[in-house]
């Protein structure tokens, strides 16, 4: 090289060296680079990923399509949150960044020895936090630390190590420990029901880091029967079709095992993911979850630092999410390395995931069961012609003092409301309807609530033994007097909360 073409190649470089010794890490991080995409193992086409689940929700399949389609592209942002806390790191996440994480994890777990009062409220609001969230456009994560079935609920007798034998009285049928471990798994199974009805695809990541030996699940040599049990009773007994199940282990470094050794197997897992700490995010981790994965989507399950994702983009492009524990992100990471890693064009924030969804290829709209048929009257009297006739998602109105449609007056008129409703469990359902004015239901032809009177938000019941998966006949009547106007659905049974009866429990006549 000529001396000229070796000064003009050093005044090119020099400016670019000064500039970048100027900037933090965090900003180096995060400039444009040309992304080389990770050589990875041929995958297995996205339309042959279906959920493994059979009976899946449309939401849960949607949800594991795209995130099929985002390997090798981008990742989404992830957020932990704590049971007695709910949404407390994921707006300091939102305060420090100015952004959401996409994916917002859960917990219902209780570790803190709370009361059981003080847990099902707990749970409660960490349902109604998962709700909104998904309606606000985001994603939802559910993680489990549970007690060893039988103890109390402190962290001790989560993070405890348990001998193989005494680990196989859990997953032996007809135990008290066994029935323990389902009264537990039943107790859960209410609240993701709730999530289930509100139409939540939720990644569920029960037993975790089940390769390392510091919960009481772990290192057992039947950890899939464990598996086969929670799945069995979360999907054949309660229905939880917006289940995606993300099998989850530690990375295996030098505390935890090999990933395959506790592997449940393609069929059994939707994702794949790996809980990475102390900024250790080997090539090798990536790429052993990589191979097991077969074309299903990885992801980093938790990690306390946030990854490098310029580097992620070029080395290990397949992972399409990360989430952050709790409060490790303000203890390992610093203000401008959030700011940065959020604002990185290679990271998914909420606003970036509710953009997505509208660009998305649109679905051709599909006429749906689900719902109950409304005829409303112009009358109280439920007489003549409706004057409206459309199908209404659930039974839980309040119109207050308007009227449901602009063909209908905000005074005296009626409405019938005529399908089939199907439970789920074999038992006693009590039906609770509030309302103003009256209101009249029958189920499977057998009339269990009759007040059809002039009254002002009064609550009335009626019960009835249904079988499950059995189609029954609904029909409700109601009319409005004068003035508010209100009329709400409810049932619940000895393993169902009560709650508005959800869409997915109604179909058309």
């Amino acid at each position: 090289m000529n001396t000229y073409r070796k000064y003009q190649l050093y005044t090119t470089l020099l400016p670019i060296i000064f500039i970048l010794t100027l900037l933090p890490w965090s900003e180096v991080r995060s400039l444009p680079v040309t992304r080389v995409m990770d050589t990875a193992p041929a995958a297995t086409p996205a339309a042959a990923v279906t959920p493994i689940n059979p009976s899946a929700s449309e939401e849960a399949a949607s949800l594991l399509s795209y995130l099929i389609d985002l390997g090798g592209k981008s990742m989404i942002s992830g957020q932990h949150d704590y049971l007695e806390s709910p949404d407390e790191f994921n707006n300091k996440l939102k305060n420090a960044s100015g952004q959401y994480a996409v994916l917002h994890g859960y917990e219902l777990g209780a570790i803190n020895n709370q009361s059981e009062a003080t847990i099902a409220r707990q749970r409660q609001a960490v349902i109604d936090s998962a709700i909104k969230w998904h309606q606000g456009g985001g994603i939802v994560a559910m993680t489990f630390h549970q007690n060893l079935p039988g103890t109390s609920p402190e962290w001790a007798n989560v993070h405890m190590s348990l001998s193989q034998d005494k680990f196989d009285a859990y997953v032996t049928p007809g135990t008290q420990q066994y029935k323990a471990l389902i009264a537990d798994l039943d107790e859960v199974a209410v609240y993701l029901g709730e999530l289930r009805d509100a139409g939540v695809p939720v990644l569920w990541r029960p037993y975790h880091e089940m390769n390392g030996n510091w919960f009481w699940w772990g290192q057992k040599d039947n950890f899939n029967r464990l598996w086969d049990i929670v799945y069995d009773r979360m999907v054949n007994k309660h229905k939880l079709n917006n289940l995606l199940w993300v099998w989850n282990p530690n990375a295996p470094n030098e505390w935890a095992e090999a990933y395959s050794k506790y592997y449940p197997g393609l069929d059994k897992v939707d994702i794949l993911a790996a809980d990475i700490y102390n900024d250790d995010f080997k090539q090798s981790y990536y790429e052993n979850l990589l191979k097991l994965a077969g074309g299903k989507p990885i992801g980093i399950g938790e990690s306390g630092e946030l990854p490098d994702p310029v580097i992620l983009s070029q080395t290990q492009s397949k992972w399409v999410y990360t989430m952050t524990w709790g409060k490790m992100l303000l203890e390992n990471n610093n203000l401008q390395e959030i700011k940065s890693f959020m604002s990185n064009k290679y990271t998914v924030s909420r606003e970036d995931y509710k953009q997505d969804m509208i660009a998305r290829p649109s679905v051709p709209a599909v006429t749906s069961p689900y719902g109950l048929k409304g005829e409303y009257f112009g009358n109280t009297e439920l007489s003549g012609a409706p004057l409206l006739t459309r199908t209404d998602s659930r039974i839980d109105f309040n119109w207050h003092g308007d009227s449901p449609a602009a063909t209908i007056g905000e005074d005296s008129f009626s409405v019938r409301w005529t399908g089939t409703i199907k439970p789920l469990y074999s038992e006693k359902y009590t039906f609770t309807a509030s309302s103003d004015d009256g209101i009249r239901v029958w189920i499977g032809g057998k009339l269990i609530i009759d007040s059809w009177k002039k009254q002002s938000g009064i609550s009335r019941e009626g019960s009835i033994v249904l079988s499950a998966a059995t189609a029954y006949d609904i029909k409700v009547e109601y009319f409005e007097n004068y003035g508010d106007a209100s009329v709400r659905l409810m049932w619940q049974s000895p393993s169902q909360k009560q709650a508005v009866i959800p869409r997915n429990a109604l179909m058309l006549p």
